[in-house]
């Protein structure tokens, strides 16, 4: 191999090595000072993408974490208002019994509880207006449903929450098929027989063996004598039918007629039970009879994938142990009160319209993951307005014993809107705003270790490639010197 002073080639292999482990060494140590692997898209571009798109999905999860802890606060901002108007509704039904003692209270007595149950509604009323979360609006029906009557022959009243079929309650048209109408219980014995109403107990069945004794109706006892008449008998069941629920009438039929007897309420939860001492009414087994339910179809609007269709659920009367047969509710809470003419209809009719108010929070961290709920609306006029015909809970006056007794209904209505509508929100409260926190908090935490996988230095490895490329980069530099002083050896060729 010849000796060549221009051109050391083996200096230059020398400098290039060092070069190479130089750039090592700096590399190690910038990972090593950074903590990451990845500190240009230089340094692994492909990994640098998959670092890049998980940190994004990460920081969209931890927001939609906070998200979904500020929807849980707004949450129990509504409920907090909710429990509230639990606690007067539980004060007006207080006052609304006593001022049904009709026995003892005089007028002074049942003024006063209607300027207490005055109050109570304004508060209410102003809970309603007035319960914010910043500057929006909770209770009033601008963030809920608010359900009005367009058919006052069909229906007396009509109450839509948030959900309906399972999905969300949209603004629209609510329309009705009754498919088997509600009817009341109605209790007779044919065999049991008067010329008219004229006649008197003794004469039963043509006969003058009557002696009267003791009829007991759904629990309440009535005393009649052989020598009292059959409408005699009449008047004294009718003057308890405000207890029993229970109406007398006589049925006239080929020169003679009995008694029928029938319930005031519809429905299932009202019927009759009788029970006598003697053959004047019922005979000696007694009486007995129970209503029927209202089934009904009804259609809605609701939101289903982000768009808006119609839904068909079954309401039932009678649903919960003091509703009417007429009152037909589902299981969400939503309830529409028939009236005597709607409940003989079984043709599909349109009875209201929902004007409906959402809220729709962002629980995820991509584009679409959104949920909606409904808060309601708890203005008086929406409360307790199924129970009776045209009335509501702003319309309430315990001042006559009718009205006190109509209160009562009204109230327990009213109260089982608001728990219902409690509940909506604690379940999605729990179910979904809770649940996404824990189920995001998870996948954040498998992210990260998935981006610190690819992103972050692995010190152990890094440190041991560092104290390599150290060594070598000292030998490198020892090496470099002894090949640039090789050419000097040339010189002696010239002495």
């Amino acid at each position: 191999m010849g000796m060549q002073i221009n051109t050391n080639v083996t200096a230059m292999n020398a400098l290039t090595n060092l070069d190479n482990v130089n750039s090592a060494v700096s590399t190690s140590i910038e990972r090593l000072s950074s903590g990451l692997r990845i500190n240009t898209a230089a340094d692994d571009p492909s990994g640098y993408i998959i670092s890049q798109n998980l940190k994004a999905q990460i920081g969209g999860l931890n927001q939609a974490i906070s998200n979904s802890q500020e929807a849980t606060n707004l949450i129990q901002t509504a409920e907090g208002g909710l429990s509230q108007v639990t606690s007067l509704l539980d004060s007006i039904r207080q006052l609304a019994v006593h001022a049904a003692n009709t026995g003892v209270n005089d007028q002074v007595a049942v003024q006063a509880d209607q300027t207490q149950i005055s109050s109570a509604l304004q508060s209410i009323q102003q809970i309603a207006t007035q319960t914010q979360f910043g500057d929006k609006n909770l209770l009033n029906g601008t963030s809920g449903i608010t359900a009005s009557v367009v058919n006052v022959t069909a229906v007396g009243g009509i109450y839509f929450g948030g959900t309906i079929g399972g999905s969300t309650t949209q603004s629209g048209n609510v329309t009705i098929t009754v498919n088997n109408a509600a009817s009341r219980a109605i209790a007779m014995n044919s065999a049991v027989t008067y010329a008219s109403v004229n006649a008197s107990i003794s004469t039963v069945n043509g006969t003058t063996i009557g002696s009267g004794g003791t009829i007991v109706i759904n629990g309440q006892s009535v005393n009649i004598t052989g020598a009292q008449t059959v409408q005699s008998m009449l008047n004294a069941i009718n003057n308890l039918s405000a207890t029993t629920g229970v109406s007398a009438a006589f049925s006239s039929a080929n020169g003679s007629g009995y008694v029928v007897l029938s319930q005031v309420n519809y429905g299932a939860n009202f019927g009759i039970t009788e029970s006598e001492s003697a053959g004047i009414l019922g005979g000696v087994t007694g009486l007995s009879a129970t209503g029927a339910n209202a089934t009904v179809t009804v259609t809605a609007m609701v939101l289903v994938n982000g768009s808006t269709t119609t839904v068909v659920t079954t309401f039932v009367g009678g649903r919960a142990s003091t509703d009417s047969g007429l009152n037909v509710t589902d299981t969400y809470g939503n309830s529409i009160l028939l009236t005597e003419a709607g409940n003989k209809n079984l043709a599909a009719q349109a009875v209201g319209n929902v004007t409906a108010g959402s809220l729709q929070f962002q629980i995820g961290a991509n584009a679409g993951q959104t949920v909606n709920t409904s808060l309601g609306n708890i203005q008086t006029v929406n409360l307790g307005n199924t129970a009776i015909s045209g009335q509501n809970l702003s319309l309430i006056n315990v001042t006559t014993a009718q009205g006190a007794t109509n209160a009562i209904q009204v109230v327990d209505n009213a109260i089982s809107q608001v728990t219902q509508l409690s509940a909506n929100l604690g379940a999605f409260q729990n179910n979904v705003l809770n649940s996404a926190v824990q189920y995001m908090g998870v996948g954040v935490q498998n992210l990260s270790a998935s981006e610190s996988q690819i992103a972050d230095t692995d010190v152990a490895a890094e440190v041991t490639s560092l104290t390599k490329n150290q060594i070598i980069e000292q030998a490198a530099v020892s090496v470099l010197a002894q090949a640039n002083a090789a050419p000097q050896q040339v010189l002696k060729l010239l002495s």
